[in-house]
């Protein structure tokens, strides 16, 4: 897919994505108990909404170009409040010429005793990263490959938190490996909070992936499509997903009040659709 992030920051997906998250990151901080936040994949941390690449595409602007501008239900806005204002908090002069990607959402997000570690292997990525994140003792940025660290980094010593895996989908494969990777983390934590982001652009690959989901074993798993069109002739990213293993209790009830207030903000043709589906429940099969 070629999901160079500079190109797409601020779009409809990134839009659901980092609702999402927020709502994840504040059910979290309902309990005093300190939480960590993995991010597997963290990018940049900011994209500059003027740059040559975010211009060239525009995405943006049918994406938080809209949310941001629109008028919402209470319950809406209140659910997304934490979200947008994350966002508004990335420029202080209150014009949106930055966006913020997941790392710095969830720093804004986080109270003092909470922690985020920022993984990316890129390393010009990487840099800019670390120096996003100077002298910031909550938050650890780690030059990894992001597939590692659901072995190595888990679980967290406050044996609380979320992982969030959001891979580029520049290679081959990557559905197996968001698959591959779940089963390994969740083995090892099987408490966590899993968050995994996924395009759907490849109907047959998405509908695998489910399927491979739904028979990996793991109780509890919600997905989570956003559509803004119909299945496109042309390999064309049509909608967002997301992947919750372990999901608040709340956060269905939620999603059943933001979802369809950002479909109709966001949606490019009639018939596209959105759904929050159980793949797993309390219990899987033995």
């Amino acid at each position: 897919m070629n999901y160079r992030h500079a190109y797409h920051a601020g779009n409809f997906a990134d839009v659901v994505k980092h609702a999402v998250l927020a709502r994840l990151v504040e059910y979290l901080k309902q309990k005093d108990k300190a939480f960590r936040v993995i991010d597997t994949h963290a990018g940049i941390g900011l994209y500059d909404l003027s740059s040559e690449e975010a211009q060239k595409t525009g995405e943006w602007l049918g994406g938080i170009g809209k949310l941001l501008e629109a008028k919402l239900s209470p319950e809406a806005e209140a659910l997304l409040g934490p979200y947008l204002e994350a966002v508004r908090s990335a420029d202080p002069e209150g014009e949106l010429s930055a966006y913020p990607g997941s790392p710095l959402i969830v720093r804004r997000l986080l109270r003092k005793q909470d922690r985020l570690s920022a993984i990316e292997l890129h390393p010009e990525d990487f840099q800019v990263l670390k120096t996003l994140f100077a002298e910031d003792f909550q938050v650890r940025v780690t030059e990894l490959d992001g597939w590692l660290a659901l072995g190595a980094h888990l679980p967290p010593k406050e044996k609380r938190g979320l992982v969030l895996v959001d891979p580029p989908f520049e290679k081959e494969g990557e559905f197996d490996r968001l698959v591959d990777g779940l089963v390994r983390a969740h083995r090892r934590w099987p408490g966590g909070i899993y968050a995994l982001w996924y395009p759907i652009k490849d109907r047959k690959a998405v509908a695998d992936f489910r399927e491979a989901l739904a028979e990996a074993g793991i109780p509890k798993v919600m997905d989570i499509r956003f559509e803004i069109r119909r299945p496109s002739r042309e390999p064309r990213l049509d909608g967002t997903g997301m992947i919750v293993v372990n999901p608040p209790y709340t956060l269905e009830k939620e999603l059943k009040t933001v979802l369809p207030a950002m479909h109709a903000l966001l949606a490019e043709e009639k018939g596209a659709a959105w759904s929050v589906e159980w793949l797993a429940g309390e219990s899987v099969p033995a």
